[in-house]
């Protein structure tokens, strides 16, 4: 029962950390304009929760069910915003579900191996996630508006944006994103798989 009771506290906690890691990083203005804070954040959180919950059960498929949980829970919060009177585009949701998939996938193609989990899978993670949410950046109606007409009450005035800062100081924020994301994936799911045996 301990254990039980234990996997749904560290279920809730995680996945709120995930959601507002790097200060409530789905919003548009955060999202956009430092995306490969976003990439990095995003990824490493991905992976030490699911990979965590993947070595608890051993059942390929939770990390996709743990990264569903986190979209519903976003979704709802985006809900929540659209009823305050916030554009539908105020708050981007993370495309967590594919690289999750990739995980998985992962996990079972290696006869359920953590160690193979943790270094290929946390690569792809780091590679593709990056890719599915820039993706889903370009399709938010003009997300520079987004960001400095509607700024959120949360957000402290020393990170108010000033001017746009895309593509400013990085050529390619999906591939700096990418390559970081992967890089800082791998370590930190095995720091989760180390946690899990303890």
């Amino acid at each position: 029962t301990t254990h039980y009771l234990f996997i749904v506290v560290v279920a809730v906690n995680s996945t709120l950390l995930t959601i507002n890691a790097g200060d409530y990083i789905f919003y548009t203005d955060w999202a956009w304009t430092s995306f490969v804070v976003f990439s990095i954040s995003q990824s490493t959180m991905l992976v030490v929760g699911a990979i965590y919950y993947m070595l608890f059960t051993g059942v390929p498929g939770t990390a996709t069910y743990y990264a569903t949980i986190m979209t519903i829970y976003t979704w709802v919060a985006k809900g929540a915003w659209f009823a305050l009177g916030y554009p539908y585009d105020f708050v981007a949701v993370p495309v967590w579900i594919p690289s999750a998939m990739l995980l998985d996938l992962t996990y079972w193609a290696t006869r359920r191996n953590k160690h193979a989990a943790i270094l290929i899978g946390g690569t792809l993670v780091g590679l593709s996630l990056p890719m599915f949410n820039m993706i889903n950046l370009l399709l938010v109606r003009d997300p520079l508006e987004m960001a400095f007409k509607y700024p959120r009450p949360t957000l402290p005035p020393y990170m108010t944006p000033i001017e746009p800062q895309v593509g400013k100081f990085y050529n390619s924020p999906v591939a700096l994103g990418s390559g970081a994301g992967a890089v800082l994936s791998v370590p930190i799911a095995a720091l989760g798989a180390k946690l899990n045996t303890w």
